[in-house]
């Protein structure tokens, strides 16, 4: 079986992708330092796949013990690359904080992959990097734009420099630009679980469900949409996973230093009030609610077109809307009776 290093594994989508990857016959080894996870999501991935993973509690800006994980994985054959702050709104309070740690981090993953000839990389982007788009939807091709927020221009820069590094050594590396995740694991087990008030607007919405936070509040009613708030692509985040399998299925294969890009999205995108009516057509549930201002940062519309995905990757999003909102209100459910 492959080994995998999965940077940021016990995370949101870090941890679905470790019990893809199990799934689909590799070895992830999980790198996290916790900032914005948690060490029950090990168990709670050994409760899914039967077999717990190997971690490591490192921060990635701490070189030398990065160097010494990687002596003790020589073996591993790619990198799966989440670990990151990823709050537009706080990276603009805490612009110099985003900008320490995710390029810090990058540069140091990069140096010790080079170091230790691991030559493949999954890198976790966004679809912030496309900002406030001409056209809709955005294919690959769209034009990469100053971005909103330290968060977005963190994922521009990112991507720049592997690019530039992939060009000058042997890297085969593939920027994923994903749009906005969200649901659950089927069993409930692993979710989207914020350390502290969600940054996120669906975990925020299923808190505010169950009574646990105040009302949901809604940045803005004023954009140029259908009923005025903004809209988003929103994916399952088992759909996001697998899209990170198929990836690397994809890069493995090849013999040559390369770099590619591809979006993972629905194709769809839906408004904020959309999203909130579907959540409780799909549960049942009310959720309060509050129109404020707009929050900085933010961007009117983004959507993806997911042709090159589709014809490359073999990939494709298997489920509904409505079943990833449905799960993510029984995780919360879940986790609120788990007195976690």
């Amino acid at each position: 079986m492959n080994k995998i290093i999965v940077t940021g594994g016990l995370g949101y989508i870090g941890s679905h992708t470790v019990v893809k990857l199990y799934e689909n016959g590799y070895t992830p080894v999980i790198i996290d330092n916790l900032s914005n996870s948690h060490l029950g999501v090990l168990d709670r991935i050994e409760e899914i796949i039967g077999v717990k993973p190997e971690f490591h509690q490192i921060d990635l800006c701490d070189s030398n013990a990065l160097e010494d994980c990687f002596k003790l994985h020589n073996d591993a054959v790619g990198i799966i690359h989440f670990a990151a702050y990823k709050a537009v709104g706080e990276s603009v309070d805490k612009p110099f904080m985003y900008y320490n740690n995710n390029i810090g981090s990058l540069l140091s993953l990069l140096e010790e992959m080079d170091k230790s000839n691991v030559d493949h990389l999954i890198f976790s982007s966004s679809c912030s990097v496309y900002g406030d788009a001409d056209e809709l939807p955005v294919t690959e091709n769209t034009k990469v734009v100053k971005a909103k927020s330290p968060y977005g221009t963190t994922k521009i820069i990112s991507e720049e420099i592997i690019e530039d590094i992939s060009t000058h050594t042997d890297l085969r590396a593939i920027s994923l630009r994903y749009f906005n995740p969200i649901g659950a694991h089927p069993s409930a087990l692993i979710g989207e679980w914020p350390n502290g008030v969600p940054q996120n607007l669906v975990p925020f919405m299923t808190q505010a469900a169950l009574g646990k936070r105040g009302e949901l509040k809604v940045y803005g009613d004023d954009y140029n949409t259908p009923d005025g708030t903004p809209i988003r692509d929103y994916i399952y985040v088992e759909d996001l996973a697998n899209a990170h399998v198929k990836a690397l299925d994809y890069l493995l294969k090849r013999s040559d230093s390369s770099y590619e890009i591809f979006n993972v999205g629905t194709g769809k995108g839906n408004s904020v009030l959309e999203l909130l009516n579907l959540f409780e057509e799909s549960t049942g549930v009310n959720v309060p609610y509050q129109i404020v201002g707009r929050r900085s940062g933010d961007v009117v519309a983004t959507y993806a077109d997911v042709t090159k995905a589709k014809l490359t990757l073999n990939w494709e999003p298997q489920y509904t809307l409505k079943q990833a909102l449905n799960s993510a209100y029984i995780w919360e459910l879940n986790l609120s009776k788990s007195n976690l």
